[in-house]
């Protein structure tokens, strides 16, 4: 009687998951895109508002003792190479990043994909309530900090006068998408990838946090709020399980598995013999 044992055919890997339709992810993303850059004009026309809160958030962070951004501005104003690094950076990076880094997903690991652009639409979703209830002035636009606008002064800029500048709200400084979705951007590959150097992509929301303090157009307290936003989005939707490394313990073709056993010709008692046996 022959006691060897099949292997249980174990579920589809993530990587094995089936990808979205294009055309459906296509509008999506777009969507998405649009939305962050021409929904927070709903929430225009609070200017004193915002320059209250500026206030209110620039006293709150001296009383919780958090450096000031003055000491991040003055660093990469040590030369104007630096500068311009920093303000090409908070220009040219967000969206072509994140949408790389969606596309990759999408191409490479279509269940993190779903599940990235679906974190990436709640914190989105939720960053454009805050402009309707807490409008807020950059502190670029802030008197009596010491703080310049590096976009206007060494270029390149994003923004124009407030008055006339109708792609964008300026008075939504909080949360940071900018940083919300650069630190996605790192989790995501993180959580998606097995490479050793994966932790480098930690490098991108650091660099970015460094660049919009630094320039002038976010607080501290910017980054923290969208923080926050994407921690409660990633507690609620949960990544997928990432498939085992090959080699590692108990994955398909690892020394010592069922699977790696029978390939090899050695028999693999049945469940009801390991039973008998202990009897």
């Amino acid at each position: 009687m022959n006691d060897r044992t099949a292997p249980v055919p174990a579920g589809p890997a993530p990587e094995a998951t089936a990808r979205p339709p294009l055309l459906r992810e296509f509008l999506l993303v777009a969507g998405l895109f649009l939305v962050y850059k021409l929904g927070r004009q709903l929430a225009t026309g609070h200017t004193a508002a915002a320059f209250g809160d500026a206030r209110d958030v620039w006293h709150l962070e001296r009383v919780l003792h958090l450096p000031h951004e003055n000491a991040v501005q003055t660093a990469l104003l040590h030369g104007s190479t630096l500068v311009h690094l920093a303000n090409t950076y908070y220009a040219t990076v967000h969206f072509p990043a994140t949408l790389a880094f969606l596309v990759w997903l999408y191409l490479r690991r279509p269940a993190h994909y779903v599940w990235a652009r679906r974190v990436l639409a709640a914190v989105t979703a939720a960053a454009l309530v805050l402009p309707f209830t807490f409008p807020l002035a950059p502190p670029r636009m802030l008197t009596g900090t010491g703080l310049v606008d590096t976009g206007r002064l060494y270029g390149p800029s994003v923004y124009g006068p407030p008055a006339t500048d109708h792609l964008s709200n300026q008075f939504a400084a909080m949360p940071s998408l900018h940083f919300g979705w650069a630190l996605m951007l790192a989790i995501g590959l993180i959580t998606a990838t097995r490479t050793r150097w994966r932790w480098l992509w930690l490098l991108h929301p650091l660099i970015t946090l460094v660049v919009i303090v630094g320039t002038a157009n976010h607080y501290w307290l910017d980054a923290f709020v969208a923080t926050a936003m994407l921690g409660l989005a990633l507690a609620v939707l949960r990544p997928p399980h990432r498939a085992a490394t090959p080699g590692a313990p108990g994955a398909p073709g690892a020394p010592g598995t069922p699977v790696d056993l029978v390939k090899h010709g050695r028999a693999v008692p049945k469940p009801s013999a390991l039973a008998g046996a202990g009897r």
